[in-house]
């Protein structure tokens, strides 16, 4: 009797275990966390851990390499059953996917797509680079017909493409957006490519040149990799007296573009992308665990919608805590 009832036990202490996660500590990993795109990822990513019954840690890479590789060893270190990370380089792929396959734990990577060191995808929750690539240059195309700046004779067209061309999510997007923009009528030679470095600081210096460089342009169509890119190129348009109404800018990411609109300011912002952190946090926090816990096989590939807002529409479509962070 005694035998059975410990194994009554046992039995009871696992069910809870798989139904609760038992505590098992996940962890979320991110460059840059102090943006509000990976707040909201790491902020969704814990709450959804522990509604499941885990428990969860965030730790910010900012843009360093060798912290990325430290931070995943720190998991490891701290017992992580799971960890999620948007690398702050993706040439540390191998060395982080080599420290959580030595160690048992399941990775997943988030946004920025890796590689293990023979080459193999690391299994990727995220949004898909040439869609949102897509979504944007269309959006962009749309604007600048119905804007009718290439059929009106005096106004000459040039696009700010602000690139990071040594990030393949990035070169996916911006490549998918010059294609788009030419369905509008504008020339491969009126593409200018921007050599940014995904902040908004790098984005303004870069742009500088290009536009001092093509005093014939009188009209901008600015795109980019994501929101902090289009920002600095709209800032280094407007030190060279461009108006925001010879300007088209679409956003991808939507949190900056976002600030102008809820002022009610007068900006190059024309539309963007919306792209949320809380899915992506949700999504990969929902993959270990049910790995982990469940048992379930982590897809090679969760992808996230997005969508496209502008001023008149962005505030019914962003999250509450989105919403907020424009102001």
């Amino acid at each position: 009797a005694t035998a059975a009832a410990a194994t009554a036990a046992a039995s009871t202490a696992a069910a809870s275990t798989a139904a609760g996660g038992g505590g098992k500590l996940f962890v979320a990993i991110n460059k840059q966390a102090d943006q509000q795109y990976f707040i909201d990822l790491q902020t969704s990513f814990t709450d959804t851990i522990t509604k499941l019954g885990g428990t969860a840690a965030k730790f910010d890479a900012k843009s360093e390499a060798p912290l990325g590789v430290s931070l995943v060893n720190d998991a490891i270190s701290k017992g992580a059953a799971g960890i999620a990370i948007t690398v702050p380089d993706q040439g540390i792929g191998p060395a982080v996917a080599k420290a959580a396959k030595d160690a048992g734990i399941p990775l997943v990577a988030t946004d920025d797509p890796i590689k293990d060191a023979d080459g193999n995808d690391v299994p990727f929750v995220g949004f898909d680079g040439t869609d949102m690539g897509t979504k944007v240059g269309t959006e962009a195309a749309k604007l600048l017909t119905d804007a009718k700046w290439t059929t009106d004779t005096p106004k000459k067209v040039g696009v700010l493409s602000v690139e990071k061309q040594d990030l393949s999510v990035c070169s996916q997007r911006t490549d998918a957006e010059k294609t788009e923009i030419q369905k509008a009528g504008v020339t491969a030679a009126n593409i200018f490519p921007v050599a940014g470095d995904g902040a908004v600081t790098g984005a303004q210096s870069a742009s500088g040149p290009v536009i001092t460089a093509h005093p014939d342009i009188t009209n901008w169509v600015v795109m980019g990799c994501n929101d902090e890119s289009v920002l600095g190129a709209l800032n280094s348009l407007s030190a060279a007296g461009a108006k925001p109404a010879d300007i088209i800018g679409v956003g991808l990411g939507a949190y900056e573009a976002c600030k102008p609109w809820q002022a009610k300011q007068d900006t190059g912002f024309k539309a963007a992308l919306y792209i949320s952190g809380i899915d992506v946090g949700a999504a990969a926090a929902n993959v270990l665990y049910d790995f982990v816990v469940n048992g379930k096989a982590i897809p090679a590939k969760t992808v996230a919608n997005t969508t496209v807002v502008d001023p008149t529409t962005y505030a019914g479509i962003f999250s509450a805590p989105s919403l907020a962070a424009c102001k």
